[in-house]
Formats: C-alpha cells, sequence, structure tokens
C-alpha cells in the first residue's frame, strides 16, 4: 500500500501490539491512518447478543480504517490484532499531506478503497439471499482472486473465521465446506481448503 520509506517520512510511528490487542474502539474519533507492517487485523462489530461479526480481516502491508479519515466521522467498528502485529501509526493531518503530495499513492489507496466497497456489495448481497454453499463459493473465490492466484490456493483462514465473515455458523460452514469438496468445487487436504 503506501511504500514504508513514505509512511516514516511523514511521521509515522511504528507500533507493536500484542495479540488481541485493541488497535481502535467503536465509537472513537479517527484521528490516525493504519497500516500492517507485520501481524493480522481483525474489523468487526457486536449484535446485542454478544455475536461477532467480522467485516474484513486485514494482513501485513494493507491498511484500514481509512474512510473516517476522509468524512469525519467516528470509526463504525473495533479492530483488534489477531496475531502479534507491528503497525504504522501516522497522524491524520500528516497521512491526508502524504495523499496531497503523492498522488499515485492517493490513486492506489483510491482503488483498494473501491474494491472493498465491491467486496461488501457481494456480501451483502450473498448474506441476505443465497444459500450457504453459495455463499462460501463466492468469498474462497474472492479471496483466491484478491491474492492474485492463478492455481490451487491455500485459503488462510479458519472455520471461524469464515463464518465470522459469511455470518454463517460455524456448524454451517463445516457442512457447506464438505458438501463443497464432495461436489469437487473446493479441495480439502489436511483440514485445510485450497480452491
Amino acid at each position: 500500500m503506501v511504500p514504508e520509506q513514505l509512511l516514516i517520512q511523514y511521521g509515522a510511528v511504528l507500533k507493536k501490539y500484542n495479540k488481541d490487542s485493541t488497535v481502535l474502539y467503536k465509537g472513537q474519533q479517527a484521528n490516525f491512518f493504519f497500516q500492517i507492517k507485520t501481524g493480522s487485523v481483525k474489523m468487526y462489530n457486536l449484535s446485542e447478543d454478544g455475536k461477532e461479526f467480522v467485516l474484513e480481516l486485514f494482513y501485513n502491508t494493507q491498511s484500514f480504517a481509512e474512510p473516517p479519515l476522509f468524512s469525519d466521522f467516528n470509526y463504525p467498528a473495533e479492530a483488534i490484532t489477531t496475531i502479534d502485529s507491528e503497525i504504522y501509526v501516522l497522524p491524520k493531518a500528516s497521512f491526508l499531506n502524504l495523499l496531497k503530495e503523492n498522488f499515485d499513492v492517493h490513486l492506489t489507496l483510491n482503488k483498494i478503497l473501491c474494491n472493498r466497497l465491491k467486496y461488501k456489495s457481494m456480501i451483502l448481497s450473498e448474506i441476505s439471499v443465497q444459500t450457504p454453499e453459495h455463499q462460501m463459493i463466492t468469498l474462497l473465490t474472492y479471496l483466491k482472486d484478491t491474492a492474485n492466484c492463478n492455481s490451487e490456493y491455500e485459503i488462510p483462514l479458519t472455520r471461524q473465521q469464515l463464518a465470522d465473515l459469511t455470518g454463517l455458523r460455524v456448524e454451517t460452514v463445516i457442512r457447506t465446506l464438505k458438501k463443497l469438496a464432495q461436489q469437487e468445487k473446493i479441495i480439502i487436504k489436511n483440514r485445510k481448503v485450497f480452491i
């Protein structure tokens, strides 16, 4: 995403977070740009009954929680680390200056945000009207396409994470994956899912 040298040049600080550390809270004012150097971050919301719905998972070199920086609204979700992580944290004003002075980075960020909107639209459509098999194969295909993989691709998520991303129960995900494997739409080897 944003080259590390540029982040450092504009004043980003590299912070270390242990697994399950909160990076930002829902409702918190958006004052920083975040980009993962190493690790993983989960953005999620909780329903009134405590059920977690994962909005997206982010990994090495990916940024997250940018929209509130542009529209001056508070974070609409929580973000926690899923493993020990190192994250660049850049103040909002410095981030906006970086974008103004580096148009190519701005264009890249716009493309990333548009792809995220496409993903959100796809997931909303899938959750509301499609069967679990259709939801799962659409998500797995999206993950493979996002990784730009033209051969067999190992899905880097647990069954729980797939459930959290689709709103399905873990038991439903397990049954659905078995069914997709029987239909030869995916491959399961040593409990790992490949598409």
